[in-house]
């Protein structure tokens, strides 16, 4: 079976914005973007254009489930959900720090146990899905092949 066109160009896209800093709501390769930034960046790479997405969201990674899950469920609201474990190149990984913390990071899925993302004092890096990862995905979800992400965080 040969690889899908679409998930390669996803992570291609992705790969471009390696090296780019980090900078909370920002959404510009190679100036800087937050791993929101990112997967709308890979959005406008691979479509044409960004997607509408509230840039108002707090960098605050350990706010309170109790709050809502912005995040997840603009992802819900817009994307596939695909069974943890059956992830593959080109889908949005979605991860939350502890359990009683709303989910706030994205990643892409880059290839089996690689990631690409964007998180507060990196650059925008290809790394491993390591345990410590794997133990806080909170779902996976086809890339948003649709729609936007204007309540995504």
């Amino acid at each position: 079976m040969s690889p899908d066109p679409l998930r390669m160009a996803i992570v291609a896209a992705a790969r471009r914005w390696i090296g780019t800093p980090y900078r909370h709501q920002a959404a510009r390769r190679g100036v800087g973007c937050d791993c929101l930034g990112l997967v709308a960046g890979v959005w406008a790479d691979v479509y044409g254009a960004m997607p509408d997405y509230d840039r108002s969201y707090s960098a605050d990674w350990a706010e309170s489930a109790g709050a809502g899950e912005p995040l997840l469920g603009a992802c819900k609201a817009r994307c596939s959900a695909v069974f943890v474990g059956d992830e593959q190149a080109g889908d949005l990984l979605v991860f939350r720090w502890s359990p009683h913390v709303a989910a706030k990071h994205l990643a892409i899925m880059a290839g089996p146990a690689m990631m690409i993302h964007a998180r507060e004092r990196h650059a925008v890096c290809e790394t491993a899905l390591t345990g410590w990862w794997q133990r806080r995905l909170a779902a996976v979800f086809a890339f948003p092949f649709h729609g936007d992400f204007s309540a995504a965080r």
